[in-house]
């Protein structure tokens, strides 16, 4: 009478521990985040529970969260450079982050079909930001993309007081012919991405319209590089802000023009794949206070 009183025990054990309803996830959805990815399945794929399922293949850390198996990447830059078995490349200007969740039940037998999911994020290296030196305040580009999912970073491009760096300066602002020739401060910085990842300004540019493409044109910086010794490059490739100055400046003979726009081809440098320019130049630094 005991033992098929433990008889029974065991088989309402075993009913418990299997008590989801089978479903066929055909379609899983990913969120890409800057720094995270997260994606969910819908719950008990064919039968399977949320502790026999892992993530690349290595981590039983999914959740059960109205009505889906959620798996959470969240870091992008882990020092061991593979979180959970995530997998990534580099094909210029694309960035892709590969991983996937696999069944893995430690029975002498299976049967639920097995089930392997891949899924991946897509991010977008290159941004081009504008920027109304004078005249208008500072912008942010929102860039969407992903897969299944939504990737937004903010890129914007902020004057500062100093060489420091450290206090934004309202824009717009007015400069008084008196400080034509005077250093203004600028740096492009990158909001809400992992620490991986570093800005590089490829090419800046000035034009008396806030068209980036109008053709009266005076370049500032190229490939990286200041175009004369009137322009410094701070940092560049290094961290999630590049920073420069220049002399401020009018264009000469533009009827009813009388603003500067600044425009700054930027992007995403992945430091753990690429060796980042870092751009170094001999600059007016020694004599400036």
């Amino acid at each position: 009478m005991v033992m098929r009183a433990f008889v029974l025990l065991a088989v309402f054990a075993e009913a418990s521990a299997r008590s989801c309803t089978p479903n066929k996830a055909d379609v899983i959805l990913v969120f890409c985040y800057p720094k995270t990815i997260i994606t969910k399945i819908p719950e008990c794929p064919y039968g399977w529970e949320v502790h026999q399922l892992a993530l690349g293949g290595l981590c039983y850390n999914g959740v059960h969260e109205g009505g889906y198996y959620q798996f959470v990447i969240p870091d992008l830059s882990p020092k061991n450079k593979s979180y959970c078995g995530t997998q990534s490349e580099y094909k210029p200007p694309i960035y892709h982050f590969y991983s996937h969740i696999v069944s893995n039940d430690s029975t002498v037998i299976v049967k639920n079909q097995p089930v392997n999911y891949s899924f991946s994020c897509t991010y977008h290296s290159t941004y081009l930001v504008n920027q109304a030196a004078f005249d208008q305040r500072v912008a942010t580009v929102h860039v969407k993309n992903g897969s299944m999912g939504t990737f937004e970073s903010q890129l914007s491009l902020n004057f500062y007081t100093n060489a420091k760096f450290s206090v934004k300066k309202e824009a717009p602002f007015i400069l008084e012919t008196s400080e034509i020739g005077s250093d203004l401060f600028a740096g492009v910085e990158a909001k809400g991405l992992s620490i991986r990842f570093k800005v590089v300004v490829n090419s800046c540019w000035a034009t008396p319209s806030a068209d980036f493409m109008y053709p009266l044109q005076w370049q500032l910086i190229n490939k990286g590089c200041p175009t004369d010794e009137t322009v410094l490059v701070h940092e560049n490739g290094k961290d999630h802000r590049a920073t420069f100055q220049f002399n401020a400046f009018r264009f000469q003979n533009i009827p009813k023009l009388s603003k500067v726009w600044l425009h700054c081809e930027t992007f995403i440098c992945d430091s753990e794949k690429l060796s980042c320019p870092v751009v170094s130049h001999p600059s007016r630094n020694e004599t400036i206070t």
